[in-house]
């Protein structure tokens, strides 16, 4: 055998192997001696290796206990700190507090467990590590709590939606949020990054519990109940690993993010991260060639120009190119070798591979052609799928009166009646409950009894809402009804009024709002009584009511929000506010409001129209 290390006086076979003088006993030597197997000294050897076995499941534990140390550091920053302060803002009624319960999920109860069980009972464990030295018993008490982060996971990429909607929304939230962060505790990172440590926290015990487990022997009493605490933790882990890789591609993108100085659109989970590297670009006028660098992801390429700044963003972007559309070509020029042609609907770009940073075998041009391939299989899947589905797709005159088959969300990309692709900020997947199909929202927002479900109201695509209602439902705002007369509909109404209008940042105006009987959960806006066309309309469903005053708002304010849409309205008494209210919030809900339009309140409404009339 092998020994490196100080020599010990241990290797003697009769005569002593190395004498060693005491001022070189520090000296490491390499030396080979031959020991029998039933020697004693291979038997001092083995008690030397069984000590060295039990020092690396000490600095297991050791490091286990570390780890969940920092860890509950993040929880605590997550959810004493951002959650905390950003629901005493919402309770200010600055934003709504089930935007920040919706982002933060459970993440209060995941601190608590490990700030209050695990993390004591390990510390205990490790004060009296010398007679007790296991850890299958403590982490088998994680087990039953795992279900906690399967609900943080499963809700994470809707709580980054929700962050980058309400950062980009309200200056308030945005504020808090960067205050935090520029904070020590931080450490520099941003709030997203905090937020990734829970989903990586389960695959990080399955890591550590492996390794636990190969340097444990296989008669040591901690085994049964350290194998036990891996099998549940794995199948916790695999389940995170989607998760996980979602996140070291938000990671990039939010490295791109800050690299590019907060350009729009690039922490989008839509986006996926394939490659960047310098590049030069050749000049169309001259032989030159200029410095630039590539950003190129799934859906699209950025073209940037290096910003020369002491901090913040190390690039500028000059031009983005879909990868719709997108063609790549080798080309030959005599003086720039491993040059090709990028061309795209935005422009065209000459690039040469810079050779001491792209080496021939691996240029950026196959990088490209790799990914427009892959956008296109990807567009054929949908193709593909819609031709699957028009052989296993109801027939007419069974729709409504029998199940579809669901079409599943991997097998397209974009959507099924208006082809525009998906994304997960704006066009998100539906689907249809009479056909099957996957439509994004817009091609979703109809609603019909279906005969299959008892007749209970179910969103539909807009081709089978025709057709089961036989009524053309158009895209958008639809024509036919906003051009019913205001007289009309306040006629016979649930609540009609005039009401003061504002929609984002724009001045405010004053407004003939009514919502009819036969549409009762939409709101009409006019700009007088007997105006025959709405301005707008706003489908109530879905909407959220916020009637808590803020510092700026006038008296009798509320405010309906939904996404990044907001309106806010002003009546011109508490008491009619409240009126409002009452409908609206029933309304929101999908059920149809009682009126508020008694007989005496037709007439005033209606002698509001003349004197309307008259003025003019």
């Amino acid at each position: 055998m092998r020994i490196w290390g100080p020599m010990p006086n241990l290797f003697r076979m009769g005569q002593p192997a190395l004498k060693i003088s005491s001022s070189y006993r520090n000296i490491i030597y390499v030396h080979t001696v031959c020991i029998s197997p039933n020697h004693p000294t291979a038997t001092a050897l083995s008690s030397v290796f069984q000590e060295t076995n039990e020092q690396k499941l000490y600095k297991i534990a050791t490091e286990l206990l570390k780890t969940e140390r920092a860890y509950v550091t993040r929880l605590n920053l997550l959810d004493q700190v951002f959650c905390a302060k950003l629901t005493e803002e919402a309770l200010k009624g600055t934003f709504p507090v089930d935007v920040v319960k919706n982002i933060f999920s459970n993440i209060s109860s995941i601190n608590t467990f490990h700030n209050q069980f695990l993390l004591p009972d390990l510390e205990k464990r490790m004060g009296e590590w010398e007679s007790t030295p296991r850890l299958g018993d403590i982490l088998q008490n994680l087990t039953p709590f795992l279900k906690m982060y399967a609900e943080y996971v499963k809700n994470f990429d809707n709580a980054m939606e929700l962050l980058k909607q309400w950062t980009d929304r309200s200056p308030q939230f945005k504020a808090i949020i960067q205050d935090i962060q520029s904070q020590e505790a931080c450490g520099s990172l941003t709030l997203q990054h905090h937020m990734l440590e829970p989903v990586q926290r389960v695959p990080r015990y399955e890591m550590l519990l492996k390794d636990y487990l190969k340097k444990l022997p296989q008669d040591d009493p901690d085994r049964r109940d350290a194998e036990k605490s891996l099998d549940i933790i794995a199948m916790a882990a695999t389940h995170s690993n989607s998760a996980i890789r979602k996140s070291d591609n938000l990671k990039k993108l939010l490295e791109i993010y800050e690299m590019l100085g907060e350009e729009e659109d690039i922490v989008n989970a839509s986006n996926e991260f394939i490659k960047e590297g310098h590049i030069l670009k050749l000049a169309a006028r001259n032989t030159s060639a200029m410095e630039r660098y590539l950003f190129l992801f799934n859906n699209m390429l950025l073209y940037c120009v290096p910003k020369f700044s002491l901090g913040g963003a190390k690039y500028t972007v000059r031009t983005r190119i879909g990868i719709e559309g997108m063609k790549v070509l080798e080309t030959i020029n005599e003086d720039y070798p491993h040059t090709f042609q990028v061309s795209g609907k935005e422009r065209t770009l000459e690039l040469q591979a810079r050779q001491d940073l792209n080496p021939p075998h691996n240029t950026p041009y196959r990088a490209f052609q790799e990914t427009i391939e892959i956008f296109h299989q990807k567009n054929e899947t949908f193709k593909s799928a819609s031709k699957d589905v028009e052989e296993v797709s109801v027939s007419t005159a069974e729709l409504g009166k029998r199940a579809p088959r669901w079409i599943r969300d991997k097998e397209v990309t974009m959507c099924m009646k208006c082809k525009e692709p998906f994304n997960a900020l704006t066009r998100r997947r539906h689907h249809c409950r009479a056909c099957g199909y996957v439509v994004c929202w817009k091609c979703s927002d109809n609603k019909v009894a279906l005969e299959y479900d008892s007749n209970k109201i179910n969103k539909v695509c807009k081709d089978c809402y025709s057709i089961l209602t036989g009524e053309e439902k158009a895209e958008g705002k639809k024509k036919g009804i906003l051009e019913i007369e205001a007289a009309q509909f306040s006629g016979s109404s649930i609540i009609c009024g005039f009401l003061q209008h504002c929609e984002k940042n724009k001045p405010w105006g004053k407004v003939w709002c009514v919502i009819p009987e036969k549409e009762a959960l939409v709101l009409y806006l006019y700009g007088a009584p007997q105006d025959v066309k709405a301005q707008s309309s706003i489908p109530l469903l879905g909407y959220s009511v916020e009637d808590s005053p803020r510092p700026a708002d006038p008296p009798a304010s509320f405010r309906l929000s939904q996404s990044k849409s907001v309106h806010s309205f002003v009546a011109e008494s508490e008491e009619l506010k409240q009126r409002w209210l009452k409908v609206i919030r029933v309304a929101v809900t999908g059920e149809v409001p009682e009126s508020q339009m008694p007989n005496d309140a037709t007439a005033n409404a209606t002698d509001t129209q003349e004197t309307s009339s008259d003025s003019t």
